[in-house]
């Protein structure tokens, strides 16, 4: 499996995956997201990207900036494991600074629409939510 074909299941279930952080103590934390394939706001390097907010997930990545993604179609399942980077209102990405744009970007990456893009943009804002591009190194599947 690679990353294109990972985004292609993972949209098979709009785009819903399970993402694994690591806690301070080792442990995992996971929860799911939407998420979808795209080019890096830098580099151009396809990426998986998604939008998250919160202190687990975010200050899990902040501290240990590596995950692993899983998504699943009935009983077929790929996993991205790879090095994260956030662009977010607390996260600044030198070269990626128009955050509502790119939130919007990741989210349309992910399968989502909005009939109300102003409405978004103030909900993204307010909850200090945050664009998350995972680049793999490991990309496997069964």
């Amino acid at each position: 499996m690679d990353l294109v074909e990972f985004g292609a299941l993972a949209a098979e279930e709009q785009g819903l995956v399970v993402v694994a952080t690591a806690r301070a103590d080792g442990s995992i934390q996971s929860s799911l997201v939407n998420a979808g394939v795209m080019a890096h706001p830098v580099t151009g390097q396809d990426v998986l990207a998604f939008v998250t907010y919160g202190r687990a997930k975010l200050g899990n990545l902040r501290r240990r900036p590596w995950t692993a993604v899983t998504a699943r179609s009935g009983w077929r399942w790929g996993t991205v494991e790879g090095t994260a980077e956030i662009a977010g209102p607390d996260d600044p990405l030198p070269g990626a600074e128009d955050i509502p744009e790119l939130v919007r970007a990741v989210f349309r990456a992910a399968g989502g629409t909005h009939d109300d893009w102003d409405e978004f943009d103030a909900v993204m804002a307010r909850d200090r939510r945050a664009a998350v591009f995972v680049t793999p190194t490991r990309v496997y599947s069964n």
